[in-house]
């Protein structure tokens, strides 16, 4: 900031002017560069570009293309997820429908299984009805006999056809898995610890055992007087 130099008395601005006042004041708008050159005012500013290194620009492409790697990998991790997805539904449609035909398949197994010991049965009935009509007619024990036994046979052939066998009891080995012993009886030596009646037949099905053999199990009399 300047001032004017003090004005005489007999300056005739003094009127209008001052001592105090102070000058204008000035901005001085041009621009030098680092050489002291001036810059013009339609000139761009020059701008300080840092310059990157090597190792700098070796790292950005390493984890540029590393990101462009775990892109590629996500992207292909969610077509397999949506392809396991896709084959997941279905297998289980197919397996929901193939347990539906198994069932189904089972069911009318049974079903038929059923009718045809039904239609197996049928004749004891009938054979069951012709003795008790001719009982009527004769009541004689002996023809009696004979038709209860004709149906006994029917009904065995009936249970025989769809894998019912009776269980194996007198003048074999007692077996607790098949037998059950209700009172045992003396008898000689080699009958000892087998069966030597039967109270009620036992059956099984194929390798399970319906109801055991209700029998009489043999001891040995030189075993009992032992005792």
């Amino acid at each position: 900031m300047f001032k004017r130099k003090p004005m005489s008395d007999n300056d005739p601005f003094r009127s209008e002017f001052s001592d105090e006042e102070p000058l204008l004041k000035t901005e001085d708008k041009r621009r030098f560069n680092e050489q002291g050159e001036r810059i013009r005012a339609d000139e761009p500013e020059a701008v300080n570009i840092p310059v990157k290194s090597a190792r700098e620009i070796e790292l950005e492409n390493k984890l540029k293309a590393e990101t462009e790697r775990r892109e590629a990998a996500e992207a292909k991790l969610i077509g397999v997820q949506a392809k396991f997805e896709e084959a997941k539904a279905g297998l289980e449609k197919d397996t929901a429908e193939m347990r539906t035909r198994l069932i189904k398949t089972l069911e009318d197994r049974a079903k038929q299984g059923q009718f045809d010991f039904l239609t197996r049965l049928l004749p004891v009935l009938d054979n069951l009805n012709l003795a008790v009509e001719a009982s009527e007619k004769d009541p004689a024990i002996e023809h009696l006999r004979d038709g209860v036994k004709g149906v006994l046979r029917s009904f065995e052939q009936a249970l025989s056809s769809v894998g019912v066998e009776a269980v194996p009891a007198v003048g074999t080995t007692f077996d607790p898995e098949i037998h059950e012993a209700i009172d045992m009886a003396e008898t000689d030596a080699d009958m000892d610890g087998k069966v030597t009646a039967e109270y009620s037949r036992g059956y099984r099905f194929g390798d399970k055992l319906i109801r055991p053999a209700r029998v009489q199990v043999g001891k040995g009399r030189a075993q009992s007087a032992a005792e």
